[in-house]
């Protein structure tokens, strides 16, 4: 089986994490979740950064940072993995759908003056399978409707936009490090900042807004959440951040290559990487047309049938049945990207005779 994206593990993780079982911190109180944040803030550019349980965890938490709640509303892609939507939902506001880009697939920035409304607080781009939105446009439109951005970043760790890390160029941006990311600790997540402000608050609010009195007893003034990564995760984290480099200079590379492999057949349409961008090709990922003789889901059944996983784009979400009532624009694009699109084995441990073996269904299952 060539496996979808699964973790890369060559480094100091078990050392870091013996280290931790060895001195008994093992909990949310620990010198390796400190040095994770400090890493991490170091690596991307930002001025704060605060660990999470997961990505969702960290999405929730910007949305609490920055005040966002009922009545509000946050423009956000249907075209995503449920977590941003759902934590707009969390925090009482609501989302509205806009549509996508067909060459890149993230959010499309022309479209969203069209859907700011007075309730709108927010625009959360999803930097999808890796490529950027346009910050610079989804900036210009946030100052000037004196919006709140929230980058989910949750897939492109890596990836720049006029050289600066995706993540970074919003209010806040989110991280995710599930199994599947570029790197992992299993389940964990990161909010970054360059706002020290929003940082202290986020932090605040994941640690149950707990002050220590002057005889050790635990004062809250305000209810708080516990989203704060144990010791043991955040070794695993500060190990594989040692290597996201190279795991990233492998992920491009393996773009390149199939990219060579793909280009010269009719009917599949290649992942874009728009000037100024660099794309962490988290999932490489094409679109089956037409002209390619057999349907998106004709083409996994039978990658899936010589053990190759693949799996097509996330279902709109504006589809689903918690959100057939919520507010969109019109998602055309939104709709044919799902009905194309597929990821192909994206692991950093993929070999390039395993890139061929795709290459080789893909291009003799055109009919």
């Amino acid at each position: 089986m060539i496996p979808l994206c699964i973790p890369e593990i060559r480094g100091n993780e078990l050392k870091y994490v013996k280290d931790c079982i060895d001195t008994n911190w093992v909990s949310s109180v620990g010198s390796y979740v400190n040095l994770f944040e400090e890493k991490f803030s170091e690596y991307v550019g930002s001025k704060s950064a605060v660990v999470t349980m997961n990505g969702t965890a960290a999405l929730q938490l910007a949305l609490l940072t920055l005040g966002i709640g009922d009545g509000d509303e946050v423009i956000v892609p249907s075209l995503t993995f449920i977590s941003p939507v759902n934590t707009i939902k969390y925090v009482g506001a609501e989302p509205v759908f806009v549509d996508v880009c067909r060459d890149t697939f993230v959010m499309d920035a022309d479209k969203i003056e069209e859907l700011i409304t007075s309730k709108t607080k927010a625009i959360m781009p999803v930097h999808i399978y890796g490529h950027p939105v346009d910050m610079v446009k989804v900036m210009q439109i946030a100052k000037k409707h004196n919006l709140f951005v929230i980058e989910d970043a949750t897939e492109s760790l890596g990836s720049t936009c006029d050289g600066k890390m995706a993540g970074t160029i919003g209010d806040i941006g989110c991280f995710s490090f599930n199994g599947n990311k570029l790197i992992t600790t299993g389940a964990g997540g990161m909010l970054v900042t360059n706002n020290l402000e929003y940082g202290e608050r986020a932090k605040f609010l994941s640690t149950q807004t707990k002050v220590v009195t002057d005889n050790k007893a635990f004062y809250h003034s305000e209810i708080g959440y516990n989203m704060r990564m144990p010791n043991l995760l955040a070794a695993f984290g500060v190990a594989q951040l040692e290597n996201v480099k190279e795991y990233l200079k492998i992920k491009r590379e393996n773009a390149v290559y199939y990219n060579e492999l793909l280009g010269g057949i009719k009917g599949i349409t290649l992942p874009a990487e728009r000037e100024n961008v660099e794309n962490c090709y988290w999932l490489y990922s094409i679109l089956v047309e037409d002209e390619y003789g057999i349907t998106r889901d004709e083409l996994i059944q039978k990658l899936n049938a010589d053990k190759i996983e693949a799996r097509p784009f996330f279902m709109p979400i504006h589809d689903m049945p918690p959100y057939k009532g919520s507010k969109h624009g019109d998602l055309t694009v939104t709709n044919d990207l799902y009905a194309r699109g597929i990821n192909l084995p994206s692991s950093v441990g993929l070999k390039k005779e395993d890139i061929k073996a795709v290459c080789e269904i893909i291009k003799n299952s055109k009919k």
